[in-house]
C-alpha cells in the first residue's frame, strides 16, 4: 500500500504536479483534505505566475491515473465540481485499506484535537486526516494516528520558514516531507 496525502492545494497546479512526479508517482491512491481549486477557475486575485491555476490543476486530476478521493474543503464549491470528476463535495470520505480505517475531512468544523478525537472515536478511525491549518501535523492520540499533510504553495503555508509539504502513508509508517528538499519532516511507524 502506498497512499500520497495532500489538502490545501488552493489552485496550485505547479505544486501538485511536483507531488506527484516526486513523491506519488507510484501511489496506490491519492487522498486530498480539501480546498482544492478554493476560488473557482477564473479567479482574478491570483495569478498562472506564481503558480495559481485551478483549471490546469483540474484537468489534471480528471486525467490522473492515480485515482484521487477528496473531502470537501471550506474553499471547495459547486463550480469546483462542475469542473472536477472525482467528487469534492462530501464532507467525510472514508478509505479502508490493508486493515485500517482512513477518514478524511478537511476539519474546518473541528477547530480543536477535542473535536477531532470526537469524530475519529465516532468513526472508529485508525486514521484521521484533516487539512485547512497549513501546517503538518503527526502524532497518535489514544488508538488514533491523526494526520494533516500541511500544503504545497509556498504562498499560503504557516511555516515559519515557508516550507511546504505533503505526506505519503505505506503499510508500515506514515511520513510528511518538505516538498522541495525531500526531507522527511515528521514521521510515525503504523501499528498492525
Amino acid at each position: 500500500m502506498k497512499i500520497g496525502v495532500m489538502s490545501d492545494t488552493h489552485g496550485y497546479f505547479p505544486r501538485v504536479q511536483l507531488a506527484m512526479e516526486k513523491f506519488f508517482a507510484d501511489a496506490d491512491l491519492i487522498l486530498h483534505a480539501g480546498d482544492v481549486c478554493y476560488h473557482g477557475i477564473n479567479n482574478p486575485h491570483y495569478s498562472v505566475e506564481d503558480g495559481y491555476n485551478p483549471k490546469a490543476l483540474a484537468l489534471f486530476i480528471n486525467a490522473s491515473k492515480i485515482p484521487f478521493v477528496i473531502a470537501r474543503g471550506n474553499g471547495d464549491s459547486e463550480v469546483d465540481q462542475l469542473v472536477l470528476e472525482t467528487p469534492v463535495l462530501i464532507p467525510y470520505a472514508h478509505v479502508f485499506t490493508n486493515g485500517k480505517r482512513i477518514v478524511v475531512n478537511h476539519g474546518h468544523l473541528l477547530p480543536s484535537d477535542a473535536d477531532k478525537d470526537k469524530m475519529a472515536k465516532t468513526f472508529r478511525a485508525d486514521i484521521f486526516i484533516t487539512g485547512h491549518i497549513h501546517k503538518p501535523v503527526l502524532e497518535k492520540r489514544g488508538e488514533t494516528i491523526f494526520l494533516n499533510p500541511g500544503t504545497v504553495s509556498p504562498y499560503l503555508t504557516n511555516q515559519p520558514d515557508k516550507k511546504t509539504s505533503v505526506a505519503l502513508i505505506t503499510d508500515d509508517k506514515i511520513q510528511i516531507f518538505d516538498l522541495d528538499s525531500g526531507e522527511v519532516l515528521m514521521s510515525l511507524e503504523i501499528t498492525p
